[in-house]
């Protein structure tokens, strides 16, 4: 590890930590620590962490507010470019909002209501990033990000960036152009529609009641565990199968919403990945159904 640090010193980086717990990065509250943890300013600094990384061949991995991972109980190797406040700048122009990856989905959507731009609505509970929504096409109650992104501002493998328009993005049932290329998300351009601002609010606070009265919020998880299977409900599947409330370790089956395994008592990831484990084992022998994870499981 120490030649790490001695080359992001070589390439000028102050500002990191050295063996961070992950559970401190992510919303499920998990994971063991990671070699370095980076915290660049701005996009300039981001792309330079990101190509010093190349260049050394230090392994590394982008996040920012860590709402979809599942991390490894012995941590990650390498460095985590993590990525806050200081890469969030959100800026409107007319109908068009371009928002950095660091920027939350809520503090966008705030943004639109603000100037009387609707589109947004459905997206305002999301506790992900612009980053992570743009990767996963994030979405709730109808509505998805591919549905209000113009386009996307990337950095690409080879290093260079490009702006990517929505088609291209080849958004797909939580997937998107992200994944397939190994695309590092910059920033992103919203087209919206303007709006009535106190019917926008009225959405927006719907939506998040809604979303408050059903999910398990107040309980540290990384959102849906699992993706919803062609023709049915995961968390109905979960239900169906006599498994709300299930415990395994401190991980738990949400009874609120059987789509939610939560980290109900000090959990460990390997208790949330046996508890996964249990889970669609069941489902499958009593449903014939496969349901496949929706969070993202790394680490060493």
């Amino acid at each position: 590890m120490n030649k790490y640090i001695d080359w992001l010193n070589k390439e000028g980086f102050r500002d990191f930590e050295q063996n961070i717990p992950m559970k401190e990065l992510t919303s499920f509250q998990l994971g063991g620590p990671a070699d370095i943890v980076l915290y660049p300013k701005g996009e300039e600094e981001t792309i330079h962490g990101i190509l010093t990384c190349r260049k050394y061949n230090i392994p590394y991995m982008v996040i920012g507010k860590g709402t979809n991972l599942l991390i490894s109980d012995r941590g990650l190797e390498g460095v985590v470019i993590a990525l806050r406040k200081d890469f969030s700048k959100i800026e409107v122009n007319g109908n068009e909002i371009y928002a950095q990856s660091g920027a939350l989905l809520k503090d966008v959507a705030e943004k639109a209501w603000e100037h009387s731009l609707t589109g947004m609505e459905t997206l305002h509970g999301i506790p992900g990033s612009v980053g992570g929504a743009i990767t996963m096409n994030a979405g709730a109650y109808g509505g998805e990000t591919k549905d209000v992104v113009s386009s996307v501002r990337a950095l690409t493998q080879d290093g260079k960036i490009v702006e990517y328009s929505n088609q291209e993005m080849a958004f797909r049932y939580r997937r998107s152009l992200v994944e397939d290329e190994g695309l590092i998300i910059l920033g992103a351009t919203y087209t919206l529609k303007s709006g009535n601002q106190e019917e926008i609010r009225e959405a927006m606070d719907d939506f998040w009641n809604r979303r408050l009265s059903k999910q398990p919020l107040d309980m540290p998880s990384a959102g849906s565990t699992f993706k919803r299977p062609t023709g049915y409900f995961a968390g109905k599947l979960i239900d169906d199968s006599g498994l709300r409330g299930l415990r395994h370790g401190g991980a738990q089956v949400s009874e609120k919403h059987c789509g939610f395994v939560v980290n109900r008592d000090s959990a460990t990831t390997k208790d949330v990945r046996e508890l996964i484990e249990i889970i669609q084992k069941t489902v499958y022998d009593k449903f014939g159904v496969s349901l496949e994870t929706e969070i993202k499981v790394i680490g060493r």
